[in-house]
């Protein structure tokens, strides 16, 4: 589908080396902060309390949030669990402080506010659990990565594996980055949010290379620039279309979907404009650079007829 046709190629690769250092800047950038502040790990990465109380009438969040704060703790998640009646509030590790004595602090801040509320349970997550939740996490995304740069690999040709791999690496690093900055708690959904950006970007990037490979089979007198501008150009209406609906969605997360969606729709929307930058701007400019040419999928094609041809 196509709402608008470009009939002149966009010569995106004659500022390929303005893109790429652009990217270079914001990955070192991201890097840098990454290094001296790091994430807000969440209740799920480094141990707290969680605690369920439900009220008979719909839930009051933010008057919820002020008298948990009201004990001393700042770095606090209230938000609606199951119905609007059902609070799920998650707590921080208190020093000194046991999660029985933190808990009953708690209620009874809530009942000076609302004398209704029922405390449904109480679960302590231990600092053992979730270092092991961020190291599966990080686990999940090195697996991820390799099995993106392999199934490239075996697609494509090795320059592409690799330029996909960096430009997807890049808007991790960025989404890492921003939480690191702006300090957002960084949990168990931002990471989902995460390992979906992967699997979204590479398909940008899928769409457009396999045009690049079609290109250099029709475009025999091309220059490898002209091929990839032109593959990228004729791919854009449909990048256009299938990055607006879906930032839409995330969008409408981000505004409507309260607390809980909240972090998990900003590294989406985060990582969506970014996908669409690496896998135009990042990723096809390092595969220039790493001297891809119609004889790279000339060679490849005509070697299993050789073989085939050998008696």
């Amino acid at each position: 589908m196509e709402f608008f046709r470009i009939k002149k190629d966009i010569p995106f690769m004659s500022y390929g080396r303005l893109t790429t250092a652009i990217s270079l800047v914001t990955f070192i950038l991201a890097v840098f902060f990454l290094a001296t502040r790091g994430l807000h790990l969440g209740v799920d990465f480094t141990g707290g309390t969680m605690m369920e109380v439900s009220y008979p009438e719909p839930a009051k969040i933010a008057e919820i949030r002020t008298a948990v704060q009201s004990v001393g703790l700042s770095d606090v998640t209230v938000q609606n669990f199951g119905t609007s009646r059902d609070v799920l509030i998650r707590l921080p590790v208190k020093e000194g402080v046991t999660t029985a004595q933190l808990s009953e602090e708690v209620m009874a801040a809530l009942r000076a506010a609302d004398s209704s509320v029922v405390m449904n349970r109480v679960e302590f997550v231990g600092p053992q659990v979730g270092q092991e939740l961020y190291e599966n996490g990080a686990l999940a995304l090195l697996l991820v990565s390799i099995g993106i740069m392999l199934y490239l690999y075996f697609r494509f040709e090795w320059q592409f594996a690799l330029a996909a791999i960096i430009a997807n690496s890049h808007d991790v690093v960025i989404i890492l980055g921003f939480f690191a900055f702006f300090q957002w708690e960084f949990n168990l959904t931002v990471l989902a949010a995460v390992l979906a950006v992967l699997g979204y970007s590479v398909n940008e990037s899928v769409v457009v290379f396999d045009r690049i490979r079609e290109n250099f089979r029709k475009m025999r007198k091309a220059l490898p620039k002209e091929v990839i501008d032109n593959a990228i150009t004729r791919t854009m209406s449909r990048t256009i279309i299938t990055h607006f609906s879906t930032q839409l969605m995330v969008l409408s997360m981000l505004i409507f979907g309260g607390e809980v969606l909240h972090n998990f729709s900003l590294a989406l929307t985060i990582g969506i404009l970014f996908g669409i930058y690496s896998s135009v701007l990042v990723a096809s400019p390092i595969v220039l650079f790493l001297g891809i040419s119609r004889e790279t999928f000339v060679s490849s094609e005509k070697k299993p007829v050789e073989e085939e041809a050998m008696p």
